[in-house]
């Protein structure tokens, strides 16, 4: 599964009509996967582009033992940075993430992460990445203010994260952050990649069935950035 891929992927299908509106505002799509599949819900926004959702596994979670000074020194903050009220947790779903909420706005802006040192961190914790967030943000629309430290995967930081987001997301609802609206279903709105120079906007549906999370749907819209052609060498038949 590569969240990524498929909002390219099913954009540009769009593009070159190999999928078709057919005078609906939403189409449904079935990503085969190697051994699975998986449910993809494309909606056609007020300005005529694709925003494409995708299924990924709600996370669970647990309480671990960090030492909060050494991750504080790893992010370049100190242990004051970070949320009084909100605990650190391992959300544990496509990936493994530590949620690390933070202040406020301008101690996420202050990060500036010893990647070495965090790749150590989270291979010794059994971590994939280290998801720091706040609630104050830069948009109006927004819900959160995210920044994604993957070094442990390859990926210093990210700019835009599916699933990080669908743990982040889920974690605001366990600690009753956000609310269900008219429809029933908890949206979220992330803000992500700022302070790489690559803006972000992240979308998370959140359904619920009473307490738990029934399913959780993560996307947005993709831009196109670059066009052209590939050529490869002839094969000898």
């Amino acid at each position: 599964m590569c969240g990524h891929g498929t909002i390219g992927l099913v954009t540009r299908m769009i593009e070159l009509s190999e999928v078709a509106w057919n005078g609906s505002d939403r189409i449904d799509v079935e990503l085969c996967l190697p051994s699975s599949t998986a449910a993809v819900e494309v909606f056609r926004r007020d300005d005529g582009r694709a925003l494409v959702m995708l299924d990924v596994r709600p996370p669970s979670f647990r309480q671990d033992s960090f030492d909060i000074g050494e991750l504080a020194e790893l992010l370049g903050l100190s242990k004051e940075d970070f949320s009084q009220e909100l605990p650190l947790e391992t959300a544990s779903g496509d990936f493994v993430h530590l949620v690390a909420p933070i202040r406020n706005l301008p101690a996420m802006r202050r990060i500036e992460p010893d990647f070495g040192g965090l790749t150590t961190f989270c291979r010794e914790n059994g971590l994939e990445t280290v998801a720091a967030f706040c609630t104050e943000v830069e948009r109006q629309d927004s819900t959160l203010h995210v920044r994604d430290f993957c070094p442990a995967v390859g990926v210093s930081e990210s700019a835009a994260a599916g699933t990080t987001n669908g743990a982040l997301s889920s974690y605001l609802v366990r600690h009753g952050i956000v609310r269900q609206n008219s429809n029933g279903q908890i949206i979220v709105q992330a803000e992500q990649g700022h302070e790489i120079g690559r803006p972000s906007t992240i979308r998370s549906v959140v359904s619920m069935d009473g307490e738990a999370v029934a399913r959780l749907q993560v996307g947005g819209v993709a831009t196109k950035v670059v066009d052209g052609s590939l050529y490869l060498p002839s094969v000898p038949a």
